[in-house]
């Protein structure tokens, strides 16, 4: 289990380094005037599969009581469905596949504040 519990902060703080370095990236790409592309899309499919990866630890860990070690398990919880529904629904319900120049703006700054909640979700973990 100790195995487990070092993979899941692990891909937790892989998942905030992600987040910063594809929000600043596609902050370059929208400065530029660019649009989205396959690249860019490709990466935040590896980041949404990263956090999914990351909630399916969760649960082991969960089934496991590492849970209720944590001070606010639920806001915990709460925070990781979010990160996990968030992009799917920027794409599809605000942005309704546009891949223009606003796209790409809207996109940057959904995964820097991604990168916020990874940040928020660590710290609600950190058992108490």
């Amino acid at each position: 289990m100790a195995f487990v519990i070092v993979l899941h902060e692990g891909l937790s703080n892989m998942a905030w380094m992600f987040f910063l370095v594809i929000g600043l990236w596609g902050l370059v790409r929208a400065f530029r005037g660019q649009a989205v592309d396959g690249s860019y899309m490709g990466a935040m499919a590896i980041g949404q599969g990263l956090l999914i990866l990351q909630a399916i630890i969760g649960v082991v860990l969960w089934i496991n009581g590492r849970l209720s070690t944590l001070n606010r398990p639920e806001v915990h919880v709460l925070y990781g469905a979010f990160v996990i529904v968030f992009l799917p629904f920027i794409y599809f319900t605000t942005l309704r596949g546009d891949d223009s120049n606003r796209g790409q703006w809207v996109l940057a700054f959904s995964n820097l504040f991604l990168f916020g909640v990874a940040l928020r979700l660590i710290e609600t973990g950190i058992l108490g």
